[in-house]
């Protein structure tokens, strides 16, 4: 089952620091979540300027729900206080594999 999870950083002044300070272990755990299949694309969500992360989306795909709120009580985003308004939609995604294409295709589109 796919999920898209959103989840948008506090707005307070600290936001960005605790943000930053649980990063590395956000990052760890998002590698592991790759090698088993279970994270499949996602990024930071940037202000209107593109200066600032404020938030992320990710597409999940785990066997239910509960797999899904398993990781999030483990997530360092959620732990450490970063994401404090978290939305998860029901995703289907079509044709997955798609997202297969080279580095070079995705870093020829980031230069248009």
């Amino acid at each position: 089952m796919q999920f898209l999870v959103l989840g948008l950083d506090g707005i307070d002044g600290d936001a960005l620091d605790r943000r930053l300070k649980a990063r590395p272990n956000h990052i760890a755990l998002g590698d592991e979540l790759v090698t088993d299949g279970s994270f499949w694309f996602g990024g930071a969500v940037v202000d209107d300027k593109r200066e600032k992360m404020i938030g992320s989306a990710l597409i999940m795909d785990f066997p239910s729900r509960k797999e899904l709120d398993e990781w999030l009580e483990n997530e360092p985003y959620i732990t450490g206080d970063v994401w404090r308004d978290i939305k998860i939609y029901n995703l289907s995604v079509r044709d997955p594999w798609q997202f297969t294409k080279s580095k070079e295709f995705y870093e020829s589109r980031q230069s248009q």
